[in-house]
């Protein structure tokens, strides 16, 4: 058992520092930060594509000092990801955060002859992380979500880490109080044991203004934060940075989270500043710390933290459904019913299919028949029956299972387009089928299986 994983178990209070590897230096390493426990967390390809990789950069400390290993599966497939686990095993490296990742700085969308960028979702890795075995697996997720379908969506996809196996969660970085009570109760409700944590980090002015500037993916910095940040450095309280953090830190253990994923906080006089504010406040009750959290965002409402709400959210129209409707019996008569598999198999077990222009006649006469319908990249495993009929190829990310948790306001993280998980998540809601968005884990699709038919593919793999 890893140390990380005795701290939940014993229900300890921990604190994970998280370092860059794109920082290219060896840092000294707390055992313990204000009496809590410490875990080195080193993130993966945060600032650049090519950043040392975690499992590089672990080898400069002392192999027993306890670590977690992040793993964006950005630009990475499932064998990237079992050649990974046999070498964080052979490493004795046993705790393992699991992230899609944010977009690749070099994306290519597939267009002029340029392969497609693919993405590992985690909840593959999870599932191929739990099959090895011997690991403490977390994953991520985002609370911090205003419009209904995104939500949705982000705690469906929730629902899928963990019947995948994961061991616990960590927040994505956010300053909305109420949303993180929210991800606790769920866990509550569900009776979900596994243990959360959330990231927290000290939100100077200099970084909020860099994190708006450059988009970062799935953070809120709203106007009136900035407000606040903005008076503050001009009445020279900037030492009010720590104090927040230090107090969300606070806050996060009375409300019952396991600890916290601290972030941006790696120079020896900071965590100083840091620890001191929280043994200051330490004393405080859940009521006394919230109080002076709210006096220092000058928070009212609550909605400070909220952006304001897009247009995006809005039932699936009459056209969405019908569609949704025909493609479903379609599918249910072709390829879930005896008659339809029987057929099926009887036409593809034909000698013909092993000619190479039948083979491309019948890629072709897919991709035809589906591209202009669903938008069908002919990746050889259909799952449309798996995501009510919304193709996974249509997310530049290529996911399957739910949305990253990069979207905002249902927008896409890309920018261009609505985030394909909302609009399934409304339709799922109208159709009553939510239950496939929370309990069906799709597998990944393996390299060699692009670029065939689906159609060939799913009838003989019904036959065995």
């Amino acid at each position: 058992m890893s140390l990380l994983s005795s701290y939940f178990q014993q229900n300890q209070f921990c604190i994970l520092v998280e370092y860059l590897t794109s920082l290219n230096e060896i840092f000294p390493v707390k055992k313990q930060f204000a009496g809590y426990p410490v875990v080195m967390t080193l993130a993966d390809r945060v600032h650049s594509d090519h950043d040392t990789s975690p499992l590089e950069a672990s080898k400069l400390y002392p192999r027993d000092l306890e670590k977690v290993l992040h793993f964006a599966g950005k630009g990475r497939d499932i064998h990237d990801f079992e050649n990974f686990l046999k070498q964080a095993r052979k490493a004795d490296i046993q705790n393992l955060l699991l992230l899609t990742g944010d977009k690749l700085k070099e994306h290519s969308n597939g267009e002029n002859g340029t392969a497609r960028s693919r993405y590992l979702e985690s909840v593959n890795a999870v599932m191929a992380a739990k099959k090895a075995g011997g690991f403490c697996i977390g994953v991520a997720f985002n609370p911090f979500k205003y419009a209904e379908a995104e939500r949705d969506a982000q705690y469906l996809k929730l629902h899928k880490k963990i019947k995948a196996g994961a061991d616990f969660i960590i927040t994505q970085l956010g300053y909305d109080i109420q949303a993180l009570k929210q991800a606790k109760a769920f866990l509550t409700q569900h009776h979900y044991s596994q243990k959360i944590l959330a990231c927290v980090m000290p939100l100077s002015l200099a970084r909020a203004k860099f994190m708006l500037k450059n988009q970062v993916a799935g953070i809120v910095i709203t106007p009136y934060m900035l407000k606040v940040l903005e008076e503050e450095k001009q009445a020279g309280l900037s030492e009010r940075v720590y104090l927040r953090c230090a107090l969300q830190i606070l806050i996060c253990k009375q409300l019952g989270f396991a600890g916290v994923d601290l972030s941006a906080c790696h120079k020896p006089a900071e965590q100083a500043l840091l620890e001191s504010y929280i043994e200051q406040y330490r004393h405080l009750n859940l009521d006394a710390l919230e109080k002076l959290w709210n006096e220092l965002w000058q928070i009212h409402t609550g909605a400070e933290f909220q952006p304001e709400l897009s247009y995006f959210s809005r039932p699936p129209s009459s056209k969405q459904l019908f569609k949704y409707h025909q493609l479903h019996l379609m599918h249910d008569a072709l390829f879930d019913s005896k008659l339809g598999k029987g057929v099926g198999r009887f036409i593809f077990k034909a000698q013909i299919w092993q000619k190479s222009t039948a083979t491309k006649t019948l890629l072709k006469t897919e991709y035809i028949s589906k591209h202009g319908v669903v938008g069908c990249e002919s990746c050889g495993q259909c799952r449309l029956g798996d995501t009510l009929y919304i193709c996974p190829e249509t997310c530049p990310k290529g996911l399957a299972n739910g949305p990253c948790g990069g979207t905002s306001l249902d927008r896409c993280e890309f920018g261009d387009r609505e985030c394909i998980h909302s609009v399934k998540a409304r339709l799922a809601k109208a159709v009553q089928q939510t239950q496939v968005l929370k309990e069906k884990l799709i597998p990944t699709v393996p390299i060699e299986v692009r670029g065939t038919s689906s159609w060939k593919n799913w009838y003989l793999a019904a036959e065995a």
